[in-house]
């Protein structure tokens, strides 16, 4: 997640889209309310969440250029990757 001035937030959850609507929403307080962490910039998909974790602790460790770089490398301008996440899981929610 970013926020427009790229400050970079680094999570791991179960739900995608339910976890970028609560960072939209400001339900996640701290850090990224704090920072307005909105868009989702990046993320990655398993279905381990061993590896989930091992991998959000091993970014989290490297110096902000290499985030960057593996940001830019499939979204150089910071698109917010979110739309149509979001509309599918509001689709999903109401035909529930």
């Amino acid at each position: 997640m970013s926020s427009i001035s790229k400050v970079l937030y680094i999570g791991v959850t179960n739900n995608l889209a339910r976890r970028v609507e609560e960072h939209k929403q400001g339900e996640i307080k701290g850090f990224s309310s704090k920072y307005k962490v909105y868009k989702l910039v990046y993320f990655e998909h398993t279905n381990d969440i061993s590896s989930a974790i091992e991998r959000e602790k091993q970014l989290k460790k490297w110096r902000r250029e290499k985030k960057v770089n593996l940001i830019e490398k499939d979204n150089d301008r910071w698109v917010d990757l979110s739309g149509g996440l979001l509309d599918f899981s509001t689709r999903s929610a109401r035909s529930k």
